[in-house]
């Protein structure tokens, strides 16, 4: 059985398209998920990039992509009443209900859908309270979104990402390979199921390629 590692942030649209489709894009093979919240907006800082976000004609396309993403894959997806928005109270509420780092996919499904679904806001006290009423069970004793203990694992999860290669979400990790995004889960699938292009050149001849550009100053 392969060990898969879901770096996501609630804040990525993708994040909530991948999660719902991997199910489906990798039905019939041997696996286990690992989720795996990180803050997306330090991956993001650590590569100097600004993200769909912080370029506006880019921001207005994904919106626009990812919405029409949801209907194409039948994934319900109304985008939140403001986008991109601190994620910070949902990445420590989930990992509230963490031990190592790590959420079950009732708790990422909870807070996913609680962002991405319905178009409200996802930092509304109310409706806060009740996502954190619909985790109850799930919470470890003493823990909430103000405690110490998920703020800790949140900083680990995003060190360790970091230190990892991961510069997006949603990534999965497998064997030491990363694969990118909604739209890499075809890659992943065909690895874990042998595909002989992984045990060529190609993979290695990616990291390997000089690049064009003059360096940064």
């Amino acid at each position: 059985m392969k060990q898969i590692t879901f770096y996501l942030d609630f804040v990525s649209p993708y994040a909530w398209l991948a999660f719902e489709r991997l199910p489906e894009a990798l039905a019939g093979l041997s696996y286990h998920v690992a989720y795996k919240p990180v803050l997306l907006g330090a991956l993001l800082q650590q590569q100097n990039n600004p993200g769909p976000a912080g370029i506006p004609p880019k921001r207005e396309w994904t919106y626009r992509h990812v919405t029409w993403l949801g209907h194409a894959q039948g994934t319900p997806l109304q985008m939140p009443a403001r986008h991109p928005f601190n994620p910070l109270p949902l990445l420590r509420l989930a990992l509230a209900c963490s031990d190592d780092g790590c959420i079950n996919r009732f708790t990422a499904g909870a807070v996913l859908r609680h962002v991405w679904v319905g178009g409200h806001d996802a930092l509304d006290a109310a409706r806060l309270a009740e996502l954190s009423a619909q985790l109850a069970e799930q919470l470890r004793p003493g823990q909430d979104a103000n405690a110490e203990h998920p703020k800790a694992l949140l900083r680990a999860n995003t060190e360790a990402a970091q230190s990892a290669g991961v510069f997006g979400v949603p990534m999965f990790a497998v064997d030491g390979k990363l694969f990118w995004g909604l739209d890499g889960l075809p890659m992943l699938r065909a690895y874990l199921e042998g595909d002989a292009w992984f045990d060529g050149a190609d993979w290695d001849a990616a990291r390997q390629l000089p690049s064009g550009l003059p360096p940064r100053l």
